[in-house]
């Protein structure tokens, strides 16, 4: 079954295509860019263009954090308690690298 716009859609194409509303749009009559993951590739696209990064950047950049934070505490206590999340930062960077 079609869905219940379908009509009202294809009579809003036709009539932007007859209005020439088509015409001379950027990329016209030049070939789709290649794309890895062409299921994806608009979502792809949509994240990049609203500043998304994958996880592991993401996370190499709170490890970068914690290693600066690292430097500058002298306490002892917040030293270890840093470097243990360091060591689980390092490991969820891992495990997002092989999701991809």
């Amino acid at each position: 079954m079609d869905h219940p716009l379908i009509d009202l859609i294809t009579a809003k194409i036709r009539a932007a295509e007859a209005e020439g509303q088509f015409d001379n749009l950027p990329g016209a009559g030049k070939p789709l860019p290649k794309v890895d993951d062409p299921e994806n590739a608009v979502m792809h696209r949509i994240l990049k263009e609203n500043g998304a990064v994958p996880e592991f950047v993401s996370l190499s950049r709170e490890l970068a954090r914690l290693r600066e934070e690292l430097r500058e505490t002298g306490d002892r206590t917040r030293r270890a308690e840093i470097v243990r999340e360091m060591s689980m930062t390092e490991v969820k960077i891992e495990l997002a690298r092989k999701r991809g």
